[in-house]
């Protein structure tokens, strides 16, 4: 009798763990590349403070306004699916999560950051896992945006 008890547990857990997602959306699934948990593989780069950041307050905020269009550049194409700095003042400066499947293609993303070639910024690269829903980001994102940089 406790075999059969033990049968059913597990054949009632694993049809549980299975149960159908009556709101999937398999066009949505498409166009965001989401796996069967609706995730997908990205590319994060940890931006950190630089050696170079003794830059007067003028080439500062030129250096900022550039590094603010690459991101608008990258975002555009569909490379670049969040962005944003960190609230603080430490050696961790902001993140970037990137659409694309390598760290080298991220890499050469990353080089052509004016930020990162100045030496204001570098970055630390890492494969991430997250949900496919980040790559509608941008395209939410204008809709609330009521100034650009």
């Amino acid at each position: 009798m406790r075999l059969l008890t033990l049968l059913f547990l597990l054949l009632s857990f694993s049809a549980f763990g299975q149960q159908e997602n009556s709101q999937l959306d398999t066009a949505l699934v498409r166009q965001t590349g989401a796996d069967q948990y609706g995730m997908r593989q990205y590319v994060m780069a940890f931006l950190k403070a630089g050696p170079n950041r003794d830059l007067s307050k003028e080439e500062a905020a030129k250096l900022q306004m550039a590094h603010l269009e690459n991101i608008g550049r990258m975002a555009d194409a569909g490379k670049l699916v969040l962005a944003g700095p960190f609230m603080d003042d430490g050696e961790l400066r902001g993140i970037y999560i990137f659409n694309v499947p390598t760290i080298e293609e991220a890499r050469a993303l990353t080089e052509s950051d004016p930020a990162i070639q100045a030496g204001s910024l570098v970055m630390e690269l890492k494969p991430w896992y997250g949900s496919a829903a980040l790559v509608l980001v941008n395209d939410l994102h204008k809709k609330l945006q009521a100034t650009g940089f």
